[in-house]
């Protein structure tokens, strides 16, 4: 049996069809929804985390295959593969991991498969190199490249380098998609938090763009910042 058929074949004895139902409706699924048609078996992530890793050194053809599924959970476990072997000490291989998961793009089609992924390899991948492709997926039409975009930068902020979180921010502050707005908030809040330079970068990111910003992006951004500020900023958001 081919490690793809066994993959699939231990995935599948672990698929639970209650929770299934939950996570279909809990990732809007239905018609019209951001994530419509998505096929859920109703694995927990711990549990596809466990599978992952007895399957660790499967082939990145094989993994590339097993990403461009219907079934949630095969592409979930694709993408874990590809960070786990991210982390290894190859910098061929990253570089290759890096190029499947840009190509593939429209297959990490859920914020929980880009949430757990972007940074650990795109991220990571640019840290020390130019960045011009977080801004060309930024101005993409899938929602999911932007995402990409902006959560990638999680990687820059874990190494105190602010500057392409705050410029994403600015690029997507008029994106029409409650997923953009929630990892644009959730991203500036990180900047917030990080240091006391992180902090004023964001409080100038906010005295311009308070008024403009979307009321959910604002919420997430001010989430850590003393009440009495966030209080100031709810107020002015409201004018």
């Amino acid at each position: 049996m081919s490690e793809i058929k066994k993959i699939k074949k231990e995935l599948n004895s672990l698929a639970n069809k209650k929770q299934a139902k939950i996570l279909q409706g809990f990732f809007k699924t239905g018609k019209g929804e951001y994530g419509e048609w998505d096929i859920f078996l109703g694995i927990k992530v711990p549990v596809q985390r466990m599978v992952a890793g007895r399957f660790e050194n499967l082939l990145l053809k094989d993994i590339e295959q097993l990403l461009h599924s219907k079934i949630h959970e095969y592409r979930m476990t694709a993408i874990i593969i590809l960070v786990n072997q991210f982390k290894k000490d190859d910098e061929n291989l990253k570089e290759k991991i890096y190029k499947l998961y840009l190509r593939n793009a429209k297959w990490i089609n859920n914020w929980d498969l880009v949430d757990v992924s972007s940074h650990y390899i795109i991220g990571e991948h640019l840290l020390n190199k130019p960045r011009d492709i977080l801004y060309k997926l930024a101005k993409s039409k899938m929602l999911w490249e932007r995402r990409i975009a902006i959560i990638s930068t999680f990687a820059f902020i874990r190494n105190n380098d602010l500057k392409d979180t705050i410029k994403l921010a600015q690029t997507l502050l008029n994106d029409k998609h409650d997923l953009i707005h929630k990892a644009c908030g959730w991203s500036l809040r990180e900047v917030g938090k990080k240091s006391e330079q992180g902090e004023k970068n964001l409080i100038k990111f906010l005295d311009k763009h308070t008024l403009k910003m979307p009321r959910t992006m604002l919420r997430y951004a001010i989430e850590r910042l003393p009440e009495k500020k966030r209080k100031y900023y709810l107020v002015l958001g409201k004018n």
